[in-house]
């Protein structure tokens, strides 16, 4: 009967010889046993099976296969299967195991954001799982992303329900470690509208700027889906001679003349100031508002 031989195969991004390729690694099941093994690569397709795209047999305790943008290309995720045998005796083999998924490609982190209309700034990491190859010798040795945001769902054009820190971030070369080969960050905030529209659903996509490298042309990251949770907003009133409401809804009048402090933050520099003038003459003793500052 065929066993696993816990061969735990792993798939970790190299760069050879100034190009990006995937290595597919395993253990021996025991050190100096007559041992091959057989490794199957394969590429996830759109419609969720697996394509096999190379196929080798090797003693050694590794595979390598290029991301040449044709067979695997960014975006792809990349399976490996390992099969081990002895030497000489291909039909007495182990059980096939199967290394976990590795996406290959640009991706963002967290996948999806939810945020609330309070102001808060939210980190959005985009990273690359591969590294980042120098195409020649000179100083410009990076993938630079450009960064949009999209209004899903909406009807008419309005303004957006978020903002970006930077409309485009680069992604520079460096060693791979905690399944990043590179990392910029950017922070989301959602736009206070002040309007009672419900949740609204946005997303950020990345699209990389002009890059040289024939591998980066036709690569179109995930996007990140980010959903605008509507906080409710307050409201408080000073009309006519005035009459006061306040934002959690006391009423009362104020008839003094002179400037004064309609509302102010006690958590950020916000102030609304009134002047107040005489408008009822000899009559009666009202005031009205003829005048208003806001910071």
């Amino acid at each position: 009967k065929p066993a696993s031989l816990a061969l735990q195969p792993a798939i970790t991004p190299e760069l050879l010889q100034g190009r990006v390729h995937l290595k597919c690694s395993y253990s021996p099941p025991t050190p100096g046993a007559p041992v091959q093994y057989r490794v199957l690569w394969a590429r996830l397709s759109s419609s969720g099976r697996r394509e096999q795209v190379h196929q080798e047999t090797t003693a050694r305790p590794f595979s390598y296969v290029e991301m040449d943008g044709a067979q695997l290309r960014l975006g792809d995720t990349v399976f490996c299967t390992v099969t081990a045998f002895r030497r000489g005796s291909p039909e007495q083999q182990a059980l096939p195991e199967d290394s976990k998924g590795f996406y290959a490609g640009i991706k963002f982190l967290p996948e999806s954001l939810e945020i609330a209309e309070d102001g808060k700034e939210h980190v959005l990491t985009v990273l690359s799982t591969v590294p980042i190859a120098c195409p020649g010798q000179d100083n410009s040795c990076k993938i630079t992303l450009q960064l949009r945001t999209e209004d899903l769902g909406r009807q008419a054009p309005g303004p957006p329900d978020i903002a970006l820190s930077a409309c485009q971030v680069d992604l520079l070369p460096g060693p791979c470690s905690g399944g990043s080969c590179a990392a910029a960050t950017v922070t989301v905030t959602a736009v206070t509208d002040l309007a009672q529209d419900g949740s609204r659903a946005s997303r950020v996509s990345a699209r990389p700027l002009a890059p040289r490298a024939l591998l980066w042309t036709a690569h179109t990251p995930r996007d990140v889906k980010v959903t605008v949770r509507d906080l409710p907003t307050g409201n408080c009133y000073s009309f006519t001679d005035p009459h006061i409401i306040t934002f959690d809804g006391w009423r009362y009048d104020s008839y003094k003349v002179g400037t004064f402090l309609l509302c102010g933050s006690v958590s950020r520099p916000f102030e609304v100031h009134v002047r107040q003038w005489d408008c009822g003459g000899h009559r009666s003793a009202t005031t009205c508002n003829c005048g208003v500052a806001a910071r």
